[in-house]
């Protein structure tokens, strides 16, 4: 009888540690939207490397 209680605890304490891994977070993040974009462009300029002849 103790080694299937033992089996049953063992079993229990997986079962809890895969809920605990798979379910979502209990904090969820704050929902804050798209964020505006407001930097400039790259714009890259030619080097003499690049330059056409």
């Amino acid at each position: 009888m103790n080694i299937i209680k033992m089996l049953g605890d063992m079993t229990k304490y997986l079962t809890e540690g895969f809920t605990r891994i798979f379910s979502p977070p209990e904090k969820s993040p704050p929902e804050i939207g798209v964020q505006p974009f407001e930097c400039t462009h790259y714009s890259e300029k030619p080097s003499a490397d690049n330059s056409i002849s």
